[in-house]
């Protein structure tokens, strides 16, 4: 424990002059009485009141007291404190283009995907795991972090509200993701793309962006995210009504299986929440590295215990003073 003003500390000479008053005050309220003998006054013996007049003073110093630590703010020590974990870089790169609405998955596939990636970023405690969201376009969502409460919070946010979803740019949803994970202080870097289509948008092909995937290091492993066969897809109407429509599922797995073999992962069609379990086994399965995370303490204010047993001592003597030991002039 630190003290934020330690000078008030000072104030504990104020005790040498109330102890002394106190005490010179006991001595000059001595009252004398001639008698013959004393021998008589040996047998009775101090009333309770003396020794709690003593009591009730102690009391007041220990207000006093607390109300100087109190005023000297007590703090809970605040540092970084370092330690070593064991786990891998993560980047999710999920697709939220419009295709995502699909019904295949209850609610939709996007939501699906959320509860998948979800899952998985609890399963992973040390685990560096980042975040890219892609339609037409891409960007970071979340950067690799261990602050998996962060991540999960963001991860909620995500819909596909956020990126023009009228295309599919699997390769710069790739690429976005390899250029945040590749600095990344893990030996093991992997990346997990979900996907429900076909790259027909952005300026980098998917295979390139595996190609630079694998330049780095980064393992990628592929996950189609659909049905086989046809799939109910929302639709609005002229009337503005909400329906579904049986449209046939296209993912190319292709491209997907190309992207996973060149970096050296493994490609997944994921037709239910279950089919996922495979991409568990397969990372934890991978070689682990050491990596270090730094963790702030913050301060925390620790006066209020000290003023509530001021008030309380106080009180005590205020009471005390006013029943007990009270005198009538």
């Amino acid at each position: 424990m630190i003290f934020a003003n330690p000078s008030y500390f000072f104030l504990f000479l104020i005790f040498i002059p109330i102890i002394a008053w106190y005490v010179w005050k006991q001595k000059s309220e001595q009252a004398t009485l001639k008698v013959p003998a004393t021998k008589v006054f040996f047998k009775i013996g101090q009333s309770y009141k003396s020794w709690l007049r003593h009591l009730n003073f102690a009391i007041l110093l220990l207000s006093i007291a607390c109300m100087i630590f109190a005023l000297a703010r007590p703090q809970t020590t605040d540092k970084w404190s370092k330690s070593d974990t064991e786990g891998i870089d993560i980047m999710l790169s999920l697709d939220v283009s419009g295709s995502m609405l699909a019904a295949d998955f209850k609610p939709n596939r996007v939501e699906a995907a959320k509860d998948v990636a979800a899952q998985f970023i609890n399963g992973r405690q040390n685990d560096n795991i980042g975040l890219v969201i892609f339609a037409k376009e891409s960007y970071t969502m979340c950067p690799m972090t261990t602050d998996h409460a962060v991540l999960s919070n963001l991860l909620k946010d995500v819909n596909t509200d956020l990126i023009d979803g009228n295309a599919t740019a699997i390769g710069n949803g790739l690429a976005t993701a390899v250029n945040r994970i590749k600095d990344g202080a893990a030996k093991s870097k992997v990346i997990i793309l979900l996907t429900d289509g076909t790259n027909n948008a952005g300026d980098v092909m998917p295979v390139t962006a595996a190609e630079i995937a694998k330049t780095f290091g980064v393992r990628v492993y592929t996950i189609g995210v659909g049905t086989i066969g046809t799939a109910p897809f929302p639709a609005v109407t002229p009337y503005g009504k909400t329906v579904y429509q049986d449209m046939k599922v296209d993912i190319d797995e292709k491209t997907l299986t190309e992207i996973a073999q060149a970096t050296g992962g493994k490609y997944f069609r994921a037709t239910d929440k279950n089919k996922l379990k495979g991409i568990f086994d397969e990372i934890d399965s991978m070689e682990k590295t050491k990596i270090s995370t730094r963790e702030y303490s913050k301060k925390q204010e620790e006066y209020l215990p000290f003023a509530l047993l001021a008030f309380i001592f106080l009180f005590a003597y205020i009471i005390i003073r006013n029943t007990l030991l009270r005198t009538i002039p």
